[in-house]
């Protein structure tokens, strides 16, 4: 009996114009927010792979080359755009792509993509978990929200019931009449996106893309099922699609605004200035490598002399100047890692509540699933700006450990040999594979399928009520 009113839901859905219109409005655009996506997407990793060859080549260009000037010339690290990208680019405009590798400092991400956009990108972009987010469960409501109204206002609903189904049985079929469209579409979005990605070359973890469909399908589930109480509670038809479109407001647009502002609010960021200022300060309390008159270098410098058992800084069987500026680097490094803890303490700080905020609408817990199997989140660029520092870190003391073991002590004329730039390893990044990712989006996995029981147990409810 279930499938027959699935059955007689589909028919009568192929048979309205509207549902032709309003099906084939969102197919079209899913297909040209793919192509797009797909279009942008091959364009950007062509223009990384370019960057980052040309940066490569200009950094072993210098050739023979004192080290600490080779350590200001600097290079780049870039962050992969990952396959999945393609279906969730997530924060990626807003959080840049390359990072400048230089001495004494530790740079942001820059190539900001958000930054280059008009006043018109805050309505969004055709991508497609635009489409997936906001769209579909739009189509899920416009399709289901008179499902049951206009059998009980046209009085058909005695006539189904004669037939011998239970008001569970005819809920369920008009749940999977509406559903199967849906599922086919957003299918045939994920089914195009792998097959463009695989057709591009790239190789992925196919336990991320069906992971990623497995949560949009029960994200739709949910929606398509709240579609269906409120179409058995509600009176009339005008009624069942008011309270479903203010349901949807709340859910797309509302909460998740509410929840952005109340996490901002409870742990602020520190400004710029406030932030850089902190920096400054923390790095005056210790040894300046450019600063040889400092008291933190004549500290190091008497401290080195006794060490050795020398009485001049000549003595000593390397140049002083160079380990002097390690030492900075490494009290500037020290500085900077405390303050981008702190800064990362107050993401996981917000994060925190975020999830707790998920509770309150289905659209948080897939929003923040999609991301992270995409690694498109706010935890991998973390994650890339971390690695990107420690081979920073790395690549300074390569060079100063060159300039001291093989100069003298105010030999700042030195060129090491071309050979040094190639101890400097090319940046490589991976995100977090699937077992990872999964393990740290457990609360989401939890809050998604809680919705989906309750969703299902309003809707045994509302059967009750028909």
């Amino acid at each position: 009996m279930m499938l027959q009113v699935a059955k007689k839901e589909i028919k009568e859905m192929t048979r309205s114009g509207q549902f032709k219109w309003m099906l084939g409005t969102v197919l079209v655009l899913s297909l040209i927010a793919v192509f797009i996506s797909y279009n942008q997407w091959q364009e950007k990793n062509l223009q990384r792979e370019q960057a980052q060859e040309s940066a490569r080549a200009l950094w072993l260009a210098q050739g023979s080359v004192n080290p600490h000037n080779a350590a200001h010339y600097g290079t780049y690290a870039f962050k992969p755009q990952f396959p999945l990208s393609l279906i969730d680019p997530g924060v990626e405009k807003f959080t840049g792509v390359s990072i400048f590798l230089e001495a004494h400092s530790r740079n942001e991400a820059d190539m900001v993509a958000a930054a280059d956009q008009t006043g018109l990108s805050r309505f969004g972009d055709l991508t497609p978990d635009f489409i997936l987010l906001y769209l579909i469960p739009l189509l899920i409501i416009a399709l289901g929200f008179q499902s049951v109204t206009k059998e009980k206002v046209n009085g058909t609903i005695q006539i189904i019931k004669t037939q011998g189904i239970s008001n569970t049985q005819l809920l369920m079929g008009k749940w999977l009449g509406n559903y199967l469209p849906i599922a086919i579409i957003s299918t045939l979005l994920f089914v195009l996106a792998a097959l463009l990605i695989a057709a591009a070359g790239n190789a992925f973890d196919w336990r991320l893309l069906v992971t990623m469909w497995v949560i949009y399908m029960v994200y739709f589930g949910i929606i398509n099922t709240i579609t269906m109480v409120v179409s058995s509670l509600a009176s009339k038809p005008g009624v069942s699609l008011v309270l479903l479109l203010a349901t949807w407001i709340v859910s797309c647009l509302a909460v998740p605004k509410i929840a952005s502002s109340y996490t901002n609010e409870k742990y602020p960021y520190p400004t710029r200035q406030v932030f850089e200022a902190a920096v400054a300060f923390d790095k005056k309390q210790g040894i300046d490598g450019h600063d040889p008159w400092s008291e933190a270098s004549k500290k190091l410098e008497q401290e080195t002399l006794k060490a050795y058992n020398v009485s001049k800084l000549e003595e000593l069987p390397f140049n002083f100047d160079a380990i002097r500026m390690q030492k900075g680097e490494e009290h500037e490094a020290a500085v900077y890692f405390k303050h981008n803890e702190r800064l990362k303490q107050i993401n996981q700080e917000q994060t925190a509540v975020y999830r707790k905020l998920a509770v309150l609408s289905p659209f948080l817990p897939t929003r923040f699933m999609s991301m992270a199997l995409a690694s498109t989140d706010y935890a991998t660029h973390w994650t890339f700006s971390d690695m990107a520092e420690k081979h920073r870190v790395a690549m300074q003391k390569t060079l100063n450990d060159n300039f001291a073991e093989n100069s003298k002590l105010g030999e700042w004329g030195y060129k090491a040999d071309a050979s040094l730039l190639q101890e400097v390893p090319e940046f490589e990044f991976e995100a977090a594979n699937y077992n990872e990712v999964m393990a740290s989006n457990k609360s989401n996995l939890f809050i998604l399928t809680a919705w989906l029981l309750l969703s299902f147990g309003l809707m045994f409810f509302a059967s009750t009520r028909i």
